[in-house]
């Protein structure tokens, strides 16, 4: 089985994909950056053992990271216990995009597999919306081209800001208050969240349609992440929302580099 592994800033999602193609389980960890390889290793074990599946039906390891430091980490575990040199989302693979921007190293691997997973599924022009602990927009073409895209603040990250920067502010649940008016201090926070973040996406989508020109006016949308589809099923700018579209990227890479017999060689040097 293939394992793929999505290392951001708060959570480490990993998914277990079958021949099929098909998602066995996924689990969710803590993003930790003073963990240890062992005790990540031990994680990991549990996690498996808590769905009865066995650690030796893995047999291909493919990871995005946004957390440089957690790179050889995982590298050395997989290395190690499971006898696997894991792809690591970097330069040198092939994802079948080209960027189109000024500082191609300086680019997340969690966007290059978000544009990866929604040009191979959905067709270009297309623009993808991921609500995790950033909120990042990102805009490919027709000929699958990474044009550029923008970061804000993520909601959870906002959110924290907020309450502990305002001391008289409680905590809140994230959720999709009845209107925007809030009659109390808690309704009022969640609409300015709720609503702030469905404006600020479809506002930020209309201006990537038309920077984008003739190509803009047939881009479709598709939005990712922990927040998808809290924001984004009422976004009207919103085309699918697909929770796991980083996942399925991770799937698509590995598949590009690795699955075929040709690449299989090259795996290692990766």
């Amino acid at each position: 089985m293939l394992l793929v592994l999505d290392i951001g800033n708060t959570n480490i999602v990993s998914a277990l994909y079958n021949d099929e193609k098909k998602v066995v389980v996924t689990w969710r960890l803590q993003t930790d950056r003073h963990k240890t390889k062992d005790e990540y290793r031990i994680l990991m074990l549990e996690a498996l053992e808590g769905h009865s599946i066995a650690p030796d039906v893995i047999d291909g390891v493919i990871i995005s990271s946004v957390v440089p430091p957690m790179n050889p980490l995982f590298t050395a575990l997989f290395q190690e216990h499971w006898g696997i040199h894991p792809i690591i989302v970097q330069k040198g693979i092939k994802t079948g995009i080209n960027l189109r921007i000024d500082d191609p190293k300086g680019l997340g691997a969690d966007r290059i597999v978000n544009a990866v997973a929604s040009y191979h599924l959905y067709g270009g022009p297309i623009i993808t919306v991921d609500l995790g602990t950033a909120t990042t927009l990102c805009a490919i073409d027709s000929r699958g081209s990474f044009l550029g895209g923008v970061i804000c603040p993520g909601i959870g990250i906002s959110v924290e800001a907020l309450v502990e920067q305002a001391s008289k502010l409680p905590r809140f649940d994230i959720a999709r208050p009845a209107q925007a008016i809030g009659k109390t201090t808690r309704t009022s926070m969640q609409a300015g969240v709720y609503y702030g973040y469905r404006g600020l996406v479809d506002r930020l989508v209309k201006r990537f349609k038309a920077e984008m020109g003739e190509e803009g006016t047939r881009a479709k949308v598709v939005a990712t992440g922990g927040f998808a589809q809290l924001i984004g099923q009422d976004c009207s700018e919103v085309d699918y929302i697909h929770p796991s579209l980083t996942l399925e990227g991770l799937r698509i890479l590995y598949e590009r580099n690795c699955k075929q017999e040709v690449n299989r060689d090259r795996c290692d040097d990766l």
